[in-house]
């Protein structure tokens, strides 16, 4: 056993020059963007934006493929569609009819089912990363208005590169442009109450909140922002109409008092 660990070790230490290189020359390389868009209360589409930097995709070419024919994968299999913009940019849209749809998609595509048996192994084996997402969304129904809360947690903290002696650390900001953005139609207000909460950048005049990703931490954010409720509204309109059908029924047409008299024929 301390053979292999030592057999580990000395791997890791072979791999930090190279980290060093690709720190180097290949700055700023990977910009995410991921948002949520929100069309209606029950409906909108996860959007993700994926960049690549002339250099990372010369440098290893390969991996980078078949990262990107992940990506593909797990959007398909949640319905979801790639556009290809070109070989270093790529958009995934994966639509939502509504929050627990969301919440599933999302959690999915973040953490698909093969990514367990990795997790797994990195139970074992604690020099493997671990990287944690789970989107929240809790709706409340307030007659003609929906009330969205938005909470999402990722730990980014194993995106930060240490050699084993903790001697050398790698800021991966500087490797990673990470984004999260929310659209709404209506004014989004966000809650900051710990210290790993993010304050979003406001834009849209409220109604998009962009949060700046921190790799090598933990980030979580939160939002809460109202939308019409279709089903209260369409309810609504519906007892109305009942009421006025009742009236012009019953006050109306059934109400000798209020007919017309009827002409006497001239003689």
């Amino acid at each position: 056993m301390k053979a292999q660990k030592l057999k580990k070790k000395n791997k890791l230490f072979g791999i930090i020059p190279l980290i060093l290189c690709i720190l180097t020359f290949l700055t700023g390389c990977v910009q995410y963007d991921v948002g949520v868009n929100f069309a209606g209360a029950h409906k909108g589409e996860i959007v993700q934006k994926i960049k690549l930097g002339e250099r990372l995709k010369s440098f290893s070419n390969e991996t980078v493929d078949e990262w990107l024919k992940s990506i593909e994968s797990r959007a398909k299999n949640l319905e979801g569609k790639v556009q290809k913009v070109s070989e270093q940019e790529l958009i995934v849209t994966i639509p939502f009819n509504n929050g627990k749809e969301l919440e599933e998609k999302y959690n999915k595509f973040f953490n698909p089912i093969e990514k367990q048996k990795t997790q797994n192994v990195a139970n074992q084996d604690g020099d493997l990363p671990e990287l944690k997402s789970e989107l929240k969304l809790q709706q409340g129904n307030f007659l003609f208005w929906i009330r969205n809360h938005l909470i999402y947690d990722l730990d980014l903290r194993s995106l930060s590169l240490t050699s084993p002696n903790s001697n050398i650390t790698i800021d991966p900001g500087s490797l990673l442009q990470l984004e999260f953005r929310l659209n709404t139609p209506a004014v989004a207000r966000t809650i900051i109450k710990g210290e790993n909460d993010l304050t979003p950048e406001i834009q849209a005049k409220g109604k998009q909140l962009v949060w700046e990703l921190q790799p090598g931490k933990i980030n979580h954010l939160e939002a809460i922002f109202w939308l019409p409720s279709p089903l209260g509204i369409g309810a609504f309109l519906i007892v109305l109409f009942v009421l006025a059908g009742r009236f012009v029924k019953y006050q109306i047409l059934t109400n000798p008092a209020k007919a017309k008299p009827a002409k006497i024929a001239q003689t």
